[in-house]
């Protein structure tokens, strides 16, 4: 299983296991990371997934999608590096992916 790793705003990390075809939010979730309430439940409807994805990583990822983008808009504190958890399907080609919870979800 690909590993993601999670870290919080005060630097501490977590990293977990997640079955390929799961949204990085939804293994947050199962998980009991903090920081990522997922209020909507992955519909991609309140952006309380958002995070920050290591820099090196987002070239592996696909393009957002008309939607996130809006609900990115939504979100506070949004960066160039910032995306949707609920969006980011987990595949082998990202075990190890690093992703960051904002402070305005602690």
């Amino acid at each position: 299983m690909p590993k993601i790793t999670y870290v919080d705003v005060d630097g501490r990390s977590r990293t977990v296991d997640i079955a390929e075809g799961v949204s990085v939010m939804e293994g947050a979730v199962l998980n009991g990371v903090p920081g990522i309430e997922a209020v909507c439940g992955g519909a991609c409807s309140c952006a309380t997934c958002h995070v920050y994805v290591e820099p090196q990583w987002l070239e592996r990822l696909p393009e957002p999608a008309e939607l996130e983008t809006a609900m990115l808009e939504f979100a506070s504190g949004t960066q160039s590096n910032s995306r949707l958890s609920c969006q980011l399907r987990v595949t082998t080609g990202l075990d190890g992916l690093i992703v960051r919870t904002p402070k305005s979800q602690s």
